[in-house]
């Protein structure tokens, strides 16, 4: 785990626009799996008339749904003016990380495993740009549509779950 400067996940002080664009190199579907490197770029379209304090790219997992909702941060770097590092609002920045062997991507009627990279800009002026693309790791199927042993169960999703986590290791 990486430290973070901003609590994950955030509330936005500012709405995800045009203000940043982020890019995944050569991937439509957006599906990656594990030990694949993850590339990208990201462009600070409102920035180029600032001046930029700081930028922090970070790819990140989050759960969602029932009970107690979770994070990480797989892979986190912080650029910053202040520190020496060279910002140029009108060039693209670039990230790269090899992805790791879990927790896969998973859409489930109780829970959902989401991935991410996230691209935050502090300019100047105070103000704050925040840009992500989601993405998939691993391919397990949508259990949603799916049906664990031809019918219903009143485990209350449990084994679901359990059916996720073992598929994810």
């Amino acid at each position: 785990m990486f430290p973070a400067t901003v609590a994950f996940p955030s509330t936005r002080s500012t709405s995800v626009s045009e203000q940043i664009d982020v890019r995944l190199d050569g991937r439509g579907a957006r599906l990656y799996f594990p030990g694949e490197t993850i590339s990208g770029s990201y462009y600070l379209n409102e920035a180029r008339e600032s001046t930029v304090d700081a930028v922090e790219i970070s790819i990140v997992w989050q759960t969602e749904g029932k009970g107690n909702e979770d994070c990480g941060v797989h892979a986190f770097w912080r650029l910053s003016s202040q520190e020496g590092d060279w910002i140029d609002p009108l060039q693209p920045g670039r990230f790269s990380a090899v992805l790791p062997p879990s927790p896969l991507s998973y859409e489930g009627n109780l829970i959902k495993i989401r991935w991410r990279v996230r691209v935050r800009a502090f300019l100047a002026n105070g103000k704050q740009l925040v840009d992500e693309i989601g993405f998939r790791l691993g391919n397990l199927p949508d259990m949603r549509t799916l049906s664990l042993g031809g019918g219903a169960s009143n485990d209350g999703g449990e084994r679901e779950a359990k059916v996720a986590w073992r598929n994810a290791e």
